[in-house]
């Protein structure tokens, strides 16, 4: 078989990665979120003294299949060198190397313990990367002396990542003894105390309160190949901060509703109940009146703006707010987020106090400069899910529109009234609890007074058109080509389509190196390609460099994934190639933040552009599915892989999901994964845990942002969770594969399994089909004979089979490597 492959003979850099650098950048700036300033930021000073965890070994990203291998990250440190800081700290910094460099070998020591090569699908499980940077020596009198300056910035690092979820406790949520006395020395010593947060998920912040003298705290998150950079520019004053926060957080841990029984916290792991019900995050802060410690959709900036409503309209069952922003300030330039909320009334249904409609972000205004933006919102989107009639209503009453900045800043600017309810849409019960569960519930909706002389309109309730939701057999859009091929495929050959070649060795005839999954290569003589997937959501994790072998063989020179550097040095030699003597190729990818990041940017446009840079890589190396955006909910922040997701909003997630979709999905043939579908939200125990929860949190809270993912950004492709919903395996779900994503959102494209999903003692690979799940990943020749055996045992249909196999078909035929490979020669 001979190899294609479109990795790069030349190492050096293109215009397509200088340009996706200078978008990272841009990404890193408008992420950041500034929490606190009393004016001590920008810093007036270029000479700064550096301590801290994250300066060196500053955080781009987390750990598992969210890494990306770019050609280099910048630092806090190397960034702030690089604009033009002195940085007076350098005796301790070197201490840390040493320090840093013992930790990492003692761990690397005994992650290759958990190593065990003899079971691959446990490979999935070893990613789980619990190292705990050191906190360095104790900060002195000494090195404050040395440093010579009135300015310092302390930056306080934490990792975490797929397999396992964040402790809570000292050294991971609360800070180590040994942190808060640096902290509280730093910030007792230096007049211009700056404390910088590198962490993908919040931390304990109470300490804040507890500690004079920390004069200003910025939350970096996790900013990737430009972070360094982008944190220098914004402590200068030469970037105006302008994120806001994409989830609560809490002045104490315990003040998340459930907060103790989450994950490992109650010793059940086999089962979450999800009893917070729809109040998540801000919807449990702002109904219960919990006061946060910094609020959803909060964040400083280094001017002011004024919001100004200039008009409030309806049409039809769409509200329209024209706002005026204005940025106040005398002397910086800056970008403002306007949000509107709606309070819905109380009826038959509890409600939340508000909820996120709609948002805006201005372009860059300069002092006194204004301008006018449009924020609109569909009124049915804001519909509850009725469950005893499967139904989502608007009840009758005001709906009063709340404008502002945060969530804990907002104002009335506008009342809606609606005369009578109005069914939205009809639907069937699906994923039903299996037993009872008692769900967290307001007593009574909590309501500011109105001000007088604010606009009041009335929606026409006849202008609701009602949607019931078909539940007949699903028929796509599928080519006669595509039919005419998949009909004289046997049941054997149908099997190899659905299942993925392996996460290691298969033949691949088009190979991207570090690709973590394939589908066959065994029909390129009849016409069909095979097709790579590659891992995100901070960017296109492939390997970097590879060597092309005299055999024609690809194998690594740098491993794709940092859990391969545990396994036994003897395999590692047999895994890699040989840079001297075989050619070396090169595949240089991107670093975006990640997303808990992006969300913090509120900007729909730069999401898009972002999608489309991610695009163009996936273009250059010929990437089809790349298995990304993750828009699970952040539910609470111990979950390990909340840097992965977006927001405790369905909205904002949805939102940016769709914007990412668009940019990747540009040219015909590149598909996004949406995952993970659905209730993601833990790594213990993931393989087994059912996430329990109402039919109408599930709709209005969990799968939102799938549905607006699909409905607003086109989806092509979706990915399964490991977990089981209410007692059911998700890849074995029909009511999410194929009622929910089908029948009622008209989803056209591929649903495929998480890695292993099935597995020995997970989900099943026949039910898969049944299901309408279409491609088990990365695929097993036991997966294979799992489907074989039941489509002759009877216990599934051929025609499910035969199904699943038409839209993997019609994925493929439909594809740039398709095009470029195959269709071309023809």
């Amino acid at each position: 078989m001979s190899i294609m492959t479109k990795a790069c003979i030349s190492g050096e850099p293109n215009q397509r990665e200088q340009e996706n650098l200078r978008l990272a950048y841009e990404a890193a700036c408008e992420s950041m979120v500034l929490l606190k300033n009393d004016g001590s930021l920008p810093l007036q000073t270029k000479k700064v003294a550096l301590y801290g965890s994250g300066v060196s070994r500053t955080i781009k990203g987390g750990t598992g299949s969210g890494e990306v291998n770019e050609r280099h990250a910048v630092s806090i440190l190397e960034g702030m060198r690089d604009r033009g800081f002195e940085i007076s700290s350098g005796r301790w910094l070197d201490d840390y190397e040493r320090d840093f460099a013992r930790a990492q070998a003692e761990y690397k020591i005994e992650k290759r313990k958990r190593v065990n090569l003899l079971k691959p699908n446990s490979i999935m499980s070893m990613l789980f990367d619990n190292f705990r940077f050191p906190c360095g020596r104790a900060i002195t009198e000494a090195d404050v002396a040395d440093s010579a300056t009135d300015s310092c910035i302390y930056v306080l690092a934490r990792q975490a990542g797929e397999g396992g979820d964040r402790r809570l406790e000292a050294g991971d949520y609360y800070l180590t003894d040994a942190e808060r006395e640096a902290i509280s020395f730093c910030a007792a010593h230096y007049p211009h105390f700056i404390l910088a947060i590198n962490s993908g998920a919040p931390v304990d912040t109470g300490f804040l309160n507890e500690m004079d003298g920390i004069n200003a705290v910025v939350y970096i998150s996790q900013l990737g190949s430009e972070g360094g950079h982008a944190f220098a520019d914004l402590i200068s004053g030469d970037v105006t901060p302008s994120g806001k926060l994409a989830d609560s957080w809490a002045k104490k841990y315990e003040d998340i509703p459930f907060a103790l029984d989450y994950s490992y916290l109650n010793g059940e792991l086999s089962r979450e109940d999800y009893r917070e019900g729809i109040y998540v995050g801000y919807r449990h802060f702002d109904t219960f009146g919990v006061e946060p410690a910094f609020a959803f959709g909060f964040g400083l900036s280094y001017t002011s703006f004024s919001l100004e409503t200039v008009d409030v309209a309806v049409q039809g069952h769409d509200i329209n707010l024209t706002v005026k922003v204005t940025n106040t300030g005398t002397v910086y330039a800056g970008k403002e987020t306007v949000q509107l909320y709606i309070s819905a009334p109380a009826g038959t249904l509890h409600k939340e106090y508000q909820a996120l409609a709609a948002f805006e972000k201005t372009e860059l205004l300069a002092p006194g400069e204004s301008r006018t933006l449009t924020l609109s919102v569909d009124l049915t989107s804001m519909a509850s899910y009725r469950t005893d009639e499967s139904c989502y209503v608007l009840e009758p009453g005001e709906y009063i529109l709340r404008l502002g900045n945060s969530s804990r800043n907002t104002a009335p600017v506008g009342v809606v009234s609606l005369a009578e309810e109005v069914v939205v849409s009809r639907h069937t019960e699906v994923c039903p609890l299996q037993e009872p569960m008692e769900e967290l519930r307001a007593a009574e909706c909590l309501q500011s007074a109105i001000p007088e002389g604010i606009p009041r309109l009335t929606v026409d309730c006849s202008a609701v058109v009602t949607v019931t939701c078909s539940y007949e057999e699903y028929v796509e859009s599928i080519s006669g080509r595509t039919r005419d091929f998949v009909s004289e495929l046997n049941l054997d050959e149908l099997a190899e389509i659905v299942v993925g070649i392996g996460m290691f060795g298969g033949e691949k005839q088009f190979n991207l190196p570090g690709s973590v999954g394939n589908t066959t290569s065994k029909f390129w003589p009849r016409g069909l390609a095979n097709v790579a997937l590659c891992d995100g959501p901070a960017g296109l994790r492939i390997q970097r460099r590879s060597a092309l072998t005299d055999k024609g063989k690809i194998k690594p020179l740098d491993l794709a994934m940092s859990v391969f550097e545990a396994f036994p040095n003897f395999v590692k030699r047999r895994m890699k190639g040989d840079a001297e003597k075989d050619t070396v190729l090169y595949q240089y990818t991107t670093a975006f933040p990640v997303e808990a990041a992006l969300a913090q940017t509120w900007n729909t446009k730069l999401l898009e552009r972002i999608g489309n840079g991610i695009y163009r890589e996936m273009k250059e190396y010929g990437c089809t599915y790349w298995l990304a955006p993750a828009v699970n909910i952040h539910r609470n922040p111990l979950c390990g892989r909340h840097f992965e997701y977006f927001s405790e909003d369905p909205r904002l997630s949805g939102e940016m999901a769709a914007a990412l979709t668009r940019g990747v999905q540009k040219e015909d043939g590149f598909y996004v994964t949406v995952k993970h579908f659905a209730c993601n939200n833990q790594e213990e125990n993931r393989n087994e845990v059912s996430s329990n929860v109402g039919e109408r949190a599930l709709r209005e809270i969990y799968l939102k942002p799938f549905e607006i993912a699909v409905r607003k950004g086109h989806a092509k492709g979706i990915m399964t969770s490991y977990n089981r919903i209410n007692g059911v395996y998700a890849p074995n779900s029909r009511d999410l594969c194929t009622k929910v994503l089908r029948n009622e959102w008209g989803f056209n494209g591929v649903v495929m399994t998480d890695w292993f999903s099935t597995a020995k003692g997970r989900g099943d690979s026949a039910l898969a089909m049944w299901a309408g799940n279409d491609l088990i990943m990365p695929g097993t020749k036991s997966a294979k004979k799992e489907i074989i055996r039941a489509v002759r045992s009877g216990r599934i249909a051929e025609a499910d089979l035969r199904r699943c196999c038409i839209r993997v078909v019609q994925s493929i035929f439909d594809s740039a490597i398709q095009r470029e490979y195959v269709d071309a020669k023809e």
